[in-house]
């Protein structure tokens, strides 16, 4: 059966929620995302250092919170006393909307809760192999298993999640698009892959564009799914919607939405 994070066919990814008018990877962010009508909310998950999975993207607290040092270092109760909205200013620094509003960092299982009909696209940021098992718990104990799609730059993590959760949604690391780029530039893919895969890639990488026409066509060919990040102007949401892309992730998901609207894409 097809998993429900992919049917219907997401079109819309909030990048972190709805980042540019909210501190990123918080609750407001991702409730409004969810309002707005976006299709899945992009976050990233490390595990604090009494192994609870925290939403947060930045291995150190510095850049949005008043906090110092890393996240794995700090307990949940320690990291619940920060304020997550902090730095969050839409004019240079001029005002801080959100500081001392009461924003903290969330949970994983809070935002699940938060949000029960919203699919997330969950990247593990952590490399610790502790994250997977802790992880997958709280996926099970939401019942969330259908709404998910798991990613992470750490291979070692994806194995083992695919191995201990094969029921799971992931999408392909960098290790494993690497040989499937190469091959699909030589013309030697496979005529078909052995099961549907999910990439979630850059247009370019390592100075090499990816995401052409072609590479949409023969992924497509192949049943796989094609999601591109993160692009936030409008004529690059315009054009990869027009060669094919199936996703886009977005820090802007109004001006998304407002695109692929225009454009007949939802």
């Amino acid at each position: 059966m097809e998993h429900s994070f992919l049917n219907p066919l997401p079109r819309i990814v909030a990048h972190r929620g709805d980042s540019k008018y909210f501190p990123e990877n918080t609750l407001p962010a991702f409730v409004s995302a969810a309002e707005l009508g976006v299709d899945v909310i992009e976050t990233d998950v490390h595990l604090t250092k009494d192994g609870e999975i925290v939403i947060w993207h930045d291995p150190t607290l510095e850049r949005n919170t008043n906090g110092r040092g890393t996240l794995e270092s700090h307990t949940l109760a320690e990291l619940k006393e920060l304020d997550a909205g902090y730095n969050f200013t839409q004019d240079d620094g001029k005002s801080y909307p959100f500081r001392g509003k009461g924003v903290q960092l969330a949970t994983l299982d809070e935002a699940l809760k938060a949000l029960p009909d919203t699919r997330f696209n969950i990247d593990l940021k952590s490399q610790e192999k502790e994250i997977v098992e802790q992880y997958i718990s709280v996926i099970r104990k939401n019942k969330a298993e259908e709404r998910v799609c798991t990613a992470s730059f750490h291979l070692e993590n994806l194995l083992s999640l695919r191995s201990l959760a094969p029921d799971l949604l992931t999408s392909i690391s960098t290790k494993e698009v690497v040989p499937l780029v190469i091959k699909q530039k030589l013309h030697i893919l496979p005529r078909q892959f052995k099961k549907r895969i999910i990439f979630q890639i850059p247009v370019k990488q390592y100075g090499l564009k990816i995401v052409t026409p072609s590479f949409v066509r023969d992924m497509h060919e192949r049943n796989a799914v094609v999601m591109v990040w993160t692009i936030n102007e409008k004529k690059e949401m315009e054009y990869l919607y027009s060669i094919g892309v199936d996703t886009i992730m977005t820090d802007d998901p109004r001006l998304l939405l407002e695109t692929a609207e225009e454009m007949g894409i939802r």
